[in-house]
């Protein structure tokens, strides 16, 4: 019975990887069933009994990759840390999860422009409203330092996750104007180079920034 379960779960597990890769690619309207079963070395009537619908498999990818990307973002936002050490963390972090995850944020956005009803499960997952205000409240010196008063903390959250996110999203573009890092081990390296470059430029600016 134990064994039956992990079969169960195993096989489960095997045809959500395989779709969570091909909607990644292709997007829920580029991808197929037929597709995903193939990737996972099942058959059709195999990848219907674990998923109904097509819509209901790509609802739970959705959710998942989702958290994948938000709640990484949150945790470390959340940690008790100096403001400053904590973008730094942030920052280190975050591209290294771009760079291991390149299509993710192209594949969010693109599934919530022709999905809007998915901005809702975005907007319960980040509560951005309440992780704003949470790190002005713990940084609140910090932030006077800077002269950034609380109505600023969308400008400046908005900024830090940009350095890391916009390089993603804008990958074809950036390649198209600098063609030498269209290989993307070339890419990843301009991408670790953004760290402390960021940081730098982010910190230099809050502290020259007019109070």
């Amino acid at each position: 019975m134990v064994k039956a379960r992990e079969t169960d779960s195993h096989t489960r597990e095997k045809i959500f990887r395989a779709a969570s890769e091909i909607f990644e690619e292709k997007g829920y309207s580029g991808a197929r069933m037929q597709e995903v079963a193939d990737k996972a070395g099942v058959n059709k009537a195999l990848l219907h009994y674990y998923f109904r619908s097509k819509e209901q498999l790509f609802k739970e990818v959705y959710m998942a990759l989702q958290k994948k990307m938000f709640e990484k973002i949150i945790s470390i936002l959340r940690e008790d840390l100096p403001f400053k050490e904590k973008i730094k963390k942030f920052l280190d972090e975050h591209i290294e999860f771009m760079i291991k995850n390149q299509r993710l944020p192209l594949f969010l956005l693109n599934e919530m422009s022709q999905n809007p009803e998915l901005i809702e499960s975005i907007r319960e997952t980040v509560r951005f409203n309440d992780l704003r205000t949470m790190i002005y409240d713990r940084h609140a010196k910090e932030m006077k330092a800077y002269g950034i008063k609380k109505s600023d903390m969308s400008q400046l959250m908005v900024t830090i996750i940009s350095f890391s996110v916009f390089p993603a999203l804008a990958y074809d573009m950036i390649t198209l104007l600098m063609p030498e890092l269209k290989e993307r081990k070339r890419f990843n390296e301009y991408m670790r180079e953004r760290k402390d470059f960021a940081s730098d430029m982010l910190f230099t600016a809050l502290k020259n920034r007019k109070k």
